[in-house]
């Protein structure tokens, strides 16, 4: 039988009995990793080993959210300290050469630091736009306030990931640069036209629409679906997820447990697997929480492992074509380019 549909996330540094005995019951597609999930990077190797080891599939894919800037999970002494975005975007601006030679090699450092724990999943690239009024929430994420620049870094951000193994995750789609208030909180509410929105935020997940995985954002777009977030509407998904932009890989939900969406969790789960969402995703670790995403949620579909078993060969044929640029030579090259951040 396929995986569940879900990908969930443990609650501490160590995989209790209940979450393993869990875990092996409703076998979630993979999992992903916080900042309360993360000490040593042994013991932190160990619980991404024990999640895998509770489903019973080494190749269960484990995700981290490793941007850069103050968005990190894996933080100094025992990982670096990577720039934020807006850093590599800025030396863009004034040399595109050398900003997408830094954007490619400070990928390629992140997705070390994600190997070190053996995650291999980097949600990255972001590719929201920077708009006068976007919320700080996205602030020093954005790679401009362009679409083409913002979708020639995020392919520069994508191929780091990719050459050392990591499978990048698109994101938000199909943009949440002019939300004005956290999803994490409210539902940002966009009156922008199709026309606008078609020529500004969805064209740089347009020109990325390639890529294997991608995200949703919990947005309302009142030009696509007025009455429901992107998430959780068959018209955002079907219409221009998949339509207008042409995205058909792997495509989860934001972190469920976001306020932007109402409902309970299990109705967010259901709604969004029914929007044409391939994969509910879940954050916080909550027991209860989990259970009832689980509960209404089933086996991923035939079309959502196709595009998963598609993923993993995209990966391996990049991984296999890569050049080989060692951590240390990475590092030295990206001093030179940002001084500051060697």
């Amino acid at each position: 039988m396929n995986p569940r549909a879900v990908i969930f996330a443990p609650a501490g540094l160590d995989l209790t009995v209940n979450e393993r005995a869990f875990f092996r019951e409703v076998d979630p597609l993979g999992f992903i990793i916080f900042t309360r999930n993360v000490s040593t990077p042994e013991r932190t190797r160990r619980l991404v080993d024990d999640m895998r080891a509770a489903v019973g599939r080494a190749e269960a894919p484990v995700l981290i959210d490793q941007e850069g800037g103050r968005v990190v999970r894996l933080r100094p002494p025992f990982w670096r300290k990577a720039p934020p975005a807006t850093v590599i975007g800025e030396l863009y601006r004034r040399d595109p050469e050398r900003g997408l030679e830094a954007m490619r090699l400070n990928s390629r450092l992140l997705a070390a630091d994600c190997a070190s724990i053996g995650a291999d999943v980097d949600c990255l690239p972001m590719v929201d736009i920077d708009f006068p009024e976007t919320h700080s929430i996205i602030g020093e994420r954005v790679y401009g306030d362009r679409p083409e620049p913002v979708a020639a870094l995020g392919r520069a951000a994508a191929d780091g990931l990719l050459d050392e193994g990591v499978m990048p995750v698109l994101k938000h789609i199909p943009g949440h640069g002019r939300a004005t208030v956290d999803s994490h909180l409210d539902l940002p509410h966009i009156k922008t036209s199709r026309e606008e929105l078609e020529r500004t935020d969805f064209l740089p997940f347009k020109l990325l629409a390639d890529l294997p995985w991608g995200m949703t954002g919990h947005l309302l777009f009142d030009a696509v679906d007025a009455d429901l977030p992107i998430t959780v509407s068959a018209r955002g998904v079907k219409d221009v997820i998949r339509g207008h932009i042409g995205f058909d890989g792997l495509l989860l939900s934001d972190d469920l447990s976001m306020e932007a969406l109402g409902g309970t969790l299990g109705e967010r789960a259901q709604r969004a697997i029914a929007a044409g969402c391939d994969i509910a995703l879940h954050c916080n670790g909550n027991m209860a929480e989990m259970k009832e995403i689980a509960s209404h949620t089933g086996p991923m579909s035939e079309a959502a492992m196709r595009r998963f078993e598609a993923g993993r060969a995209y990966l391996a044929g990049r991984r296999a074509a890569a050049g080989a640029v060692g951590p240390a030579e990475a590092r030295r090259r990206l001093a030179e380019l940002l001084p500051e951040w060697g």
